[in-house]
């Protein structure tokens, strides 16, 4: 076994590992979730804060992510997939709190599993040696748009305000930027 394959095994056994937290990390902390509750008007800021936490503290976004950028060499590469999946991230979380657009929690949070290990098959040419071919830009919105509706349909179980909704909403995307930085 090559030193990249091995990685990519690694990789993939740590991905494992780490479902049952993955399996978790849409959840909101229960002080999050109080001020979530309170708030009624535009908070920008506290959401920016939110969003970038969200992003530093969802293990299921850092193991999709780093599967996402292991292999690639080129800045524009980095930039493409990153922004696949911010894409995708942004337009369910956004559409699914402000449609009310909600899926069952628990399938949610199993695809996001997925995810990593998607990520990891892919990343040690998995899906190549079997005979698959799946377009890892397609494949990183898809999974883009899933964590966004796991997201959404967690924070749909809390009663936001529908007052400021919307800049709390951008705040937070942009928050979960800053985190990725």
């Amino acid at each position: 076994m090559t030193m990249r394959g091995a990685l990519g095994s690694g990789a993939v056994a740590f991905g494992l590992g780490l479902w049952p937290v993955a399996a978790l990390a849409h959840d909101v902390a229960a002080g999050d979730r109080a001020f979530l509750q309170a708030i009624d008007g535009p908070a920008f800021l506290p959401f920016l804060y939110l969003g970038a936490k969200h992003m530093v503290t969802g293990y299921d976004h850092i193991l999709f992510l780093i599967g996402i950028v292991f292999y690639l060499a080129r800045l524009k590469d980095v930039v493409l997939y990153v922004s696949m999946f911010t894409i995708g991230h942004s337009t369910t979380l956004l559409a699914g709190v402000l449609l009310d657009v909600h899926a069952n929690a628990h399938i949610v949070d199993a695809v996001i599993g997925l995810s990593v290990v998607y990520k990891g098959v892919e990343n040690i040419g998995g899906f190549r040696k079997a005979g698959i071919a799946i377009d890892p830009k397609v494949a990183i919105l898809m999974f883009g748009l899933v964590h966004g509706l796991g997201l959404a349909t967690k924070l749909g179980e809390h009663e936001l305000a529908r007052n400021g909704l919307l800049v709390n909403l951008i705040g937070f995307n942009i928050g979960v930027e800053v985190g990725k930085s």
